[in-house]
């Protein structure tokens, strides 16, 4: 007799329960809408401009509160 583990399933169930779930991943994965190369390309360095500006926004702030540490105690 098959040892039953979780709610009803058997041992050798959990083989067909993965097969099931890469089978339906990549279903799913075939309805995925992939950008063109020119939107993926705009997003990227978007992100990296945003990013260099909060950098640039943080270093700013880092080196104007040391600083003012610096001033506060000598």
């Amino acid at each position: 007799m098959a040892k039953e583990v979780e709610e009803g399933t058997t041992a050798m169930g959990w083989v067909e329960s993965a097969r099931q779930y890469v089978t339906d991943v990549r279903g799913e994965f075939d309805k995925v809408t992939w950008p063109q190369r020119k939107e993926a390309v705009g997003g990227t360095i978007g992100v990296l401009v945003i990013v260099a500006v909060i950098t640039g926004v943080l270093s700013l702030a880092d080196l104007i509160l040391a600083h003012l540490v610096q001033w506060v105690l000598p």
